[in-house]
């Protein structure tokens, strides 16, 4: 099945149904050489996810150049065909930022500015598609995080702007200041809080599709140990040979299913796994079978 272009909310951009993060592309993973990601951007432009997940600190603050070498080396008409999302406000203690002397976050409109302007040297582009800010801080002051993002999108150098890991009242709160076009969040049957807290609802609710990363569960669900990863994985292997398919194409098509229309961010570098994520668009999860894994999940049925 042909991947589609979906708008994000109401006014926001069109993005493919499928996102790659590019996470662990760089040092944080497979440390793909420029031609080795230059390859991989152009199998994920074949395959039809066009568009892209970042974050300035990937990598230890290196995955966004290294994705931006890449991008040249395919030739400027490919910012094109691509759409760029990233975010900020993570500073994170490493080698290469020695004057971040313990992890926090920074939400302020110097710093939002500034981190923006270096994800758009590194990636060799003049704009972003979208812009999140990667946690909720404490101390974020929704103000003048607004005004960050308005002297962005004046400028032209981010035409859209969201968050990650907002909890709803964070999500409301700044969205009086400011249009969010997603709230990227983590969401699989291990971590199905989101379905029961207000989140998924409230996007719902505004036509604003949120934005999955982990949405297969990671090293928890594939290698995990322990009661409930096991008898969620026997529940998952059981419906995928019902269904003469995988895990992963089940995992995938039980989050499509929510009328929320989340966005899964797949974090391979393998094609061969990119086409059989494809799967999971052409299949309509039965509703028993959505039930049985969340509860297979949670150890319990529903109330």
């Amino acid at each position: 099945m042909p991947i589609e272009h979906i708008q994000l909310a109401p006014g926001g951009p069109f993005i493919s149904q499928l996102v790659a993060g590019v996470m662990t592309w760089g040092e944080w993973g497979t440390d793909l050489s420029t031609h080795q990601m230059a390859e991989m951007i152009a199998t994920c432009i074949d395959e039809g996810l066009t568009t892209f997940d970042h974050a300035d600190i990937y990598g230890h603050y290196s995955t966004e150049k290294a994705f931006g070498d890449a991008l040249a080396e395919l030739g400027a008409a490919t910012r094109d065909r691509i759409q760029l999302v990233s975010k900020c406000g993570i500073r994170l203690t490493t080698h290469r930022k020695p004057e971040n002397k313990i992890k926090g976050y920074d939400t302020s409109k110097a710093y939002i500015i500034g981190q923006a302007e270096t994800s758009l040297r590194n990636l060799r582009t003049d704009y972003l598609d979208v812009f999140l800010i990667h946690r909720p801080s404490p101390l974020l002051n929704p103000v003048e995080v607004a005004d960050a993002f308005e002297t962005l999108r004046k400028d032209g150098k981010v035409r859209h702007f969201g968050v990650s890991n907002f909890t709803p009242s964070q999500f409301d709160l700044l969205r009086q200041y400011v249009p969010l076009v997603t709230n990227q969040v983590e969401c699989n049957p291990l971590r199905p809080e989101l379905l029961f807290d207000g989140t998924f609802d409230q996007l719902l609710a505004a036509g604003i599709r949120p934005m999955i990363w982990s949405p297969l569960g990671g090293s928890k669900y594939f290698a995990g140990e322990g009661t409930a990863v096991l008898r969620l994985r026997t529940a998952v292997q059981n419906i995928a040979e019902n269904y003469g398919t995988s895990e992963t194409v089940i995992l995938i098509a039980w989050l499509l299913r929510h009328p929320a229309g989340p966005v899964p961010v797949l974090g391979t570098t393998k094609p061969e796994r990119l086409r059989e994520a494809k799967q999971a668009l052409s299949l309509q999860l039965d509703r028993q079978d959505w039930f049985a894994i969340l509860e297979a999940a949670r150890g319990e049925e529903v109330d």
